[in-house]
C-alpha cells in the first residue's frame, strides 16, 4: 500500500532503479502509440539526424517514469487519479542502451476536501546523471480513512 495525502511530506525525496531503454522498448511502443516517427523506427533515417541514431519517443520516456511511481510504492492504491503535468522538458534524447532512473520529490500539496493533490518534481536521469526529462506532476491522491 502507498502513501495517503498526509503521509506525504514537502521536501520527502524518493530514487527509482534503474531501467535500460532497449530497441525493442521502442518497437513496441510505436506499435501501440502508432507513432512511427524515422527517429524512432528508421535506423538509416536516424543515422543522418543530430543524434546519429534511433532515439526513445518522450512519451515513452514519460510513460517508464510512471511506471517508476509504482515500482517505487509511494502511490500504490493510494492515488486516484492522475492530475496533470506542468513544465515538462525533455533536455536530453534518450538513446537505445541508455539506463534511466528517477529522482521524484515532494513540492507541494493542496487539500481537496476528500481527497489531496500533491505536486511531484520528476528528474529523469541518465548513468552519466544528467536530466533527460523533467516535469512537475500533479495526482489526485487518497486521504487516510482513519
Amino acid at each position: 500500500m502507498g502513501k495517503y495525502y498526509e503521509d506525504l511530506a514537502l521536501g520527502e525525496k524518493y530514487v527509482s532503479s534503474g531501467r535500460t531503454v532497449t530497441e525493442a522498448d521502442i518497437v513496441r511502443f510505436a506499435g501501440l502509440s502508432g507513432d512511427y516517427n524515422p527517429l524512432h523506427t528508421d535506423k538509416t533515417f536516424a543515422e543522418q539526424s543530430q543524434f546519429s541514431q534511433r532515439i526513445a519517443h518522450g512519451a515513452l520516456t514519460f510513460s517508464i517514469m510512471t511506471g517508476f511511481w509504482d515500482q517505487l510504492g509511494i502511490i500504490r492504491e493510494t492515488v486516484v487519479a492522475f492530475y496533470g503535468v506542468d513544465t515538462m522538458r525533455f533536455l536530453r534524447p534518450v538513446l537505445i542502451g541508455t539506463t534511466i532512473h528517477l529522482i521524484v520529490e515532494i513540492v507541494e500539496k493542496r487539500d481537496r476536501g476528500d481527497n489531496g493533490i500533491v505536486t511531484l518534481r520528476n528528474s529523469v536521469v541518465n548513468e552519466k546523471g544528467e536530466n533527460v526529462m523533467i516535469c512537475d506532476a500533479l495526482l489526485l491522491m487518497k486521504k487516510n480513512p482513519s
